[in-house]
């Protein structure tokens, strides 16, 4: 059938010889998976080379992402310009586009950062869904489709039963999962610890299930030719041998995550007919390979001309200009509100615009994250705004990245935010590839009373704040959260994490912020133009510091209120910027956060914080502020204290 083998081969010795060059690597999977990736870019994906970035583009995604020569051989030899020879040859060295996993490019044709598994599954699933949500807006007559392999450890993630058991329920039939059945793991056989009916657990959850020979060329094209009429997505379980064609290493563990060696490679290369010098791809097999997407050029020419469909829906749609209005409308409202309810009165105003998508796991009424107008997105209506992801944050969090990645829509979610824990891994990705999903976690601290720690973050903040190239919003009030939010909208290159009170809190910022200069920080509140000290305060805790700074003045301590929304915002400014508002008389510097303590030793001394280093309490939250002495008389006492002592 054709020279599947041989263009097979390809495949295999360029990650043979890479991995062997670059003395580390994954060479096992890109053997054993090659087969199918050959006919899947031979006859079904719908690609081009010359525009990776093409909006209808079907996409690929390596959830196995250890086995990243597969990939970058793909793109070499189909001919994606920036998948060079010396890139291959360079793989896994400093400076080069082929990094141990795959990491996010898609000028290059790598559609998203994986390696942690099971992670690419879930940001298939927001990829298909970004596709659907957008084919209904345009009213597309077609769907560009999601490819994604994946491997036995990627379903034992937790992440991935989450994100397949929502992908079912919305029934995203572009969605197709090929899975590389090959009972190998870095232990050994997948017996140790895995025993799962693997097709019952996908039919479960609405899923169409197909069974097939990984090496088998008929049977993998009567596979795909089932991922064109399936009306759910697919599940392709494919037999495969890891390290196929090595005489000593195939079907073993060994052949998992080491080179195979210069011996056992020549013995693979004798085994499949394979004469020909490292790296070294035949001219007629590489210009078969680099004619693979002439397929695709009448689909191709077709939807480009809808690419002016998706630039008018842009335009249409940029939620930037909505902030002038809203900044204007929130400077007049004066009742208490938590700033939970602040967030939802300015996604009343972004839902105005179609393309944004947001959504909760399971706790819309409590994050109020639904703005009124917002149509619930499910199988009957995937042109929706707003998602019920269930209880599963995790699967949440790798869905947004891959809307995200697709660049067609901002998307936000809601959970609270003591379940950031649950999402660590998938936060630390949208950092890494610098996309922007934005995340709003609600009941940020002990304020959330009676729930007790369980739900009280204490370390979560920081956690946050910890994540390099990402953005960490806190605000006190209704004005604070719309600046918080216009900075996360305006936000490209890294995520956003608004934290948000349960409890109601006054309004303090609207006639205080300079709009026009929001910088993370700001002097919400001073006794004298020379005070004694700066107090720094975030979210609920700015009140309870200018109830501290009213003590301190009638002792005849006058002082400087920060007010730091965002550290994030603030640690960007210039270091005279950030000087010049800290500064006071006597140098002092203290902080109020009702949380970990760790961050803020950059600002002052261990002594001038006043946080929570222990976990909460269950009791009413004025209660459980005083017993951690966030209180105004306990800290405005144990300042003067400690100026005091350093006299």
């Amino acid at each position: 059938m054709k020279n599947y083998r041989e263009l097979a081969n390809c495949i295999r010795f360029l990650s043979i010889d890479a991995v062997q060059r670059a003395k580390s690597g994954h060479p096992g999977m890109p053997m054993g998976m090659a087969d199918i990736a050959t006919v899947l870019f031979k006859d079904y994906i719908n690609f081009n080379p010359s525009d990776p970035e093409w909006s209808f583009r079907d996409r690929f995604v390596l959830s196995n992402g250890h086995g990243s020569m597969l990939l970058y051989s793909l793109l070499y030899l189909t001919g994606y310009k920036k998948m060079t020879l010396d890139q291959i040859k360079n793989f896994r060295q400093l400076g080069s586009i082929t990094a141990g996993h795959p990491e996010y490019e898609p000028e290059a044709g790598i559609e998203i950062t994986t390696g942690p598994l099971g992670q690419g599954i879930a940001n298939a699933v927001g990829m298909a869904l970004a596709q659907k949500n957008l084919a209904a807006k345009l009213k597309l007559k077609f769907c560009p489709k999601v490819y994604v392999f994946c491997g036995d450890g990627c379903l034992q993630e937790g992440i991935s039963q989450e994100a397949i058991s929502l992908a079912g329920h919305l029934q995203l039939d572009n969605l197709v999962l090929i899975y590389d059945n090959n009972k190998i793991s870095i232990d050994g056989s997948t017996d140790l610890s895995f025993s799962d009916n693997t097709n019952l657990r996908f039919k479960s959850v609405n899923w169409d299930v197909s069974n097939g020979d990984g090496h088998d060329f008929t049977s993998i094209k009567k596979n795909l030719d089932k991922t064109l009429k399936s009306k759910r997505p697919i599940l392709l379980n494919f037999k495969t041998t890891i390290g196929f064609g090595s005489p000593n290493k195939s079907s073993k563990a060994s052949s998992h995550g080491s080179p195979l060696g210069d011996e056992e490679i020549a013995k693979t290369r004798e085994q499949l007919n394979w004469y020909y010098d490292d790296f070294m791809i035949p001219k007629s097999l590489l210009k078969d390979w680099g004619l693979s997407h002439k397929r695709c050029m009448s689909f191709y020419n077709l939807s480009k001309k809808h690419e002016s469909k998706i630039k008018l829906f842009k335009s249409k749609n940029d939620l930037t200009k909505l902030f002038s209005k809203i900044k204007k409308d929130v400077i007049k409202i004066t009742d208490k509100q938590a700033t939970r309810k602040s967030s939802e009165v300015i996604i009343d105003y972004l839902s105005k615009s179609e393309s944004i998508i947001g959504g909760s796991a399971d706790l819309t009424g409590s994050n109020l994250t639904k703005g009124k107008s917002m149509s619930i997105i499910d199988k009957k209506n995937l042109g929706g705004q707003y998602i019920h992801f269930g209880v599963r944050e995790h699967g949440m969090a790798g869905i947004m990245n891959g809307v995200a990645s697709t660049n067609f829509f901002k998307i936000f979610s809601g959970t609270f935010l003591s379940f950031a824990d649950y999402m660590k891994p998938s936060l630390r990705l949208a950092a890494l590839m610098k996309i922007d999903p934005i995340l709003v976690f609600t009941h940020d601290s002990i304020g959330l009373g009676e729930d007790g720690p369980t739900h009280q973050p204490i370390e979560q903040i920081n956690m946050l704040r910890s994540i390099p190239n990402s953005y960490v919003f806190r605000p006190a009030d209704l004005l604070e959260t719309a600046l918080c939010w216009e900075a996360a909208i305006k936000i490209k290159n890294g995520p956003s994490f608004l934290c948000l009170s349960r409890q109601n809190l006054p309004q303090i910022s609207n006639s205080l912020v300079k709009i026009k200069y929001f910088k993370g920080a700001y002097i919400i509140e001073q006794n004298s133009k020379k005070n004694h000290i700066t107090i720094i305060a975030t979210g609920s805790e700015v009140s309870l510091a200018i109830e501290t700074s009213n003590i301190l003045l009638e002792n005849k301590i006058s002082s400087k209120i920060i007010s730091m929304p965002s550290s994030s915002l603030f640690e960007k400014q210039s270091v005279s910027f950030q000087k010049n508002l800290l500064n006071s008389s006597t140098g002092e510097v203290f902080v109020i956060e009702a949380g970990s303590t760790m961050y803020w030793n950059k600002f002052t001394n261990k002594e001038n914080i006043f946080g929570i280093d222990d976990f909460g309490s269950s009791a009413p939250a004025n209660q459980v502020y005083k017993k951690f002495g966030l209180d105004p008389k306990i800290i405005s006492k144990n300042i003067m204290k400690g100026m005091k002592k350093n006299k």
